[in-house]
């Protein structure tokens, strides 16, 4: 393949400890591997490096939906998948004066422990090596990236590529590391578990997300999950500000808001009460909004939540992340060529970009839960209303327009 051939042809011999590789992806969550699967069902040389071994958790709704299916579809790895998941037919949206409506959709929930599981091994079928280790730094030469120092064990070693891709999520260090961090700080914050409670498979058969004083600013969540487990959580998708240039944590706790959610919330507390806690309640950090980082510097993508692949209001991110995975490789096949790969990546994206700045409007919903209950309200009257929720999901619909002035006005004569 020329592009292969082209990319093997700047490689050259440096002693290094590890082969060289035409492209090195640091991290193996959905991203890294939807990048790593492309490239090399396409022959080219991919080395996959995460510093945690194979089967890692990670914090995460684990809510799939329609992006996310159809990603898995372009990777030929949906049925395997949906094989394992927990298939989900409708989103429950819940106001805070216990208004509901549910929203139709191709949907699912699996665990990302086993979600990434899938994934990397798709990888490796596909032909790109596996390596557990540490990213420390970017090799440079002549004023562009041409490999990493990793940490593999108790030794450092380096690896020669053409180019880098970092999908290392939202934790900004290898961000920082490789010169590429615009925000240390995350766009939001997220608190999740996981419940063994069987005597609530068929009362909770929803991705049900409410939204209500006791957790303003931020939402609750209850997903079904495979096996009689649910995963429960919290978020608060605007947790710091900007102040004297500087971003800060704003006052918020979210264990607070958990207990405040499983109080308020009557399916909530029940779940909570007859189910059992699977290990502990865990944290993790969310960038939004493809913001926070550089994209790209010569041999080197951003990709993933490292480049802000989650959506703020939903905190959906799973098939941005693998969509911006594949944009990336998408990229590297097309264009031997430096400043073209890089322009065509950074292209992709910004056609992205204004998705993003939609959910960033919808976002206000989080801060101000009546207008949860009042676009409820209409949809449980207007089909039209109840379609363009759907096409929320199925991003056929603008999410801003149905929370902005204008979407509220005509909310009323729908």
């Amino acid at each position: 393949m020329s592009t292969t051939a082209s990319l093997n042809s700047t490689l050259t011999s440096t002693g290094a400890a590890v082969p060289p590789c035409d492209v090195l992806i640091v991290g193996a969550g959905p991203a890294g591997s939807a990048c790593a699967r492309v490239l090399a069902q396409a022959g080219v040389d991919v080395m996959l490096v995460d510093q945690h071994p194979p089967g890692r958790d990670k914090t995460c709704g684990d809510g799939l939906i329609p992006d996310a299916h159809q990603a898995l579809a372009r990777l030929g790895l949906l049925n395997e998948v949906m094989r394992r998941a927990q298939p989900v037919s409708h989103v429950g949206c819940i106001g805070p004066r216990g208004g509901r409506v549910d929203v139709p959709g191709s949907l699912a929930v699996l665990p990302r422990k086993e979600l990434d599981a899938v994934l990397l091994q798709g990888a490796r079928d596909a032909g790109a090596r596996f390596e557990q280790a540490r990213f420390e730094a970017a090799l440079e030469a002549d004023g562009r990236v041409v490999g990493a120092r990793l940490k593999r064990g108790d030794e450092v070693v380096e690896v020669r590529s053409r180019w880098v891709v970092l999908a290392t999520g939202a934790v900004p260090k290898a961000l920082t590391a490789a010169g590429m961090c615009e925000r240390h700080t995350p766009s939001g914050i997220g608190l999740r578990g996981y419940v063994k409670a069987p005597q609530m498979v068929g009362k909770i058969t929803s991705l049900e997300v409410i939204w209500d004083q006791a957790v303003r600013p931020g939402y609750g969540w209850i997903f079904p999950a495979p096996d009689g487990h649910f995963n429960i959580g919290v978020g608060v998708t605007d947790s710091h500000r900007v102040l004297g240039g500087r971003a800060l944590k704003k006052d918020v706790n979210l264990r607070e808001i958990f207990e405040r959610f499983v109080t308020a919330y009557a399916p909530a507390a029940e779940l909570m009460r007859v189910g059992e806690l699977v290990g502990e309640l865990k944290g993790a950090p969310l960038r939004f909004t493809l913001s926070g980082a550089k994209w790209t510097r010569p041999g080197l993508l951003v990709t993933g939540e490292a480049a802000g692949s989650t959506y703020s209001f939903t905190g959906e991110g799973i098939g941005k992340a693998m969509e911006t995975g594949m944009l990336a490789a998408d990229a590297l096949l097309a264009h031997a060529d430096d400043t073209r790969a890089r322009a065509a990546y950074e292209a992709g994206l910004s056609a992205l970009k204004p998705k993003f700045q939609l959910y960033e409007g919808a976002n206000r919903v989080n801060a101000h839960p009546w207008l949860a209950d009042l676009v409820i309200w209409r949809a449980k009257k207007s089909p039209r209303v109840l379609r363009r929720l759907a096409g929320v999901l199925n991003e056929t619909s603008n999410p801003g327009n149905i929370v902005s002035l204008k979407g509220i006005t005509r909310l009323f004569f729908e």
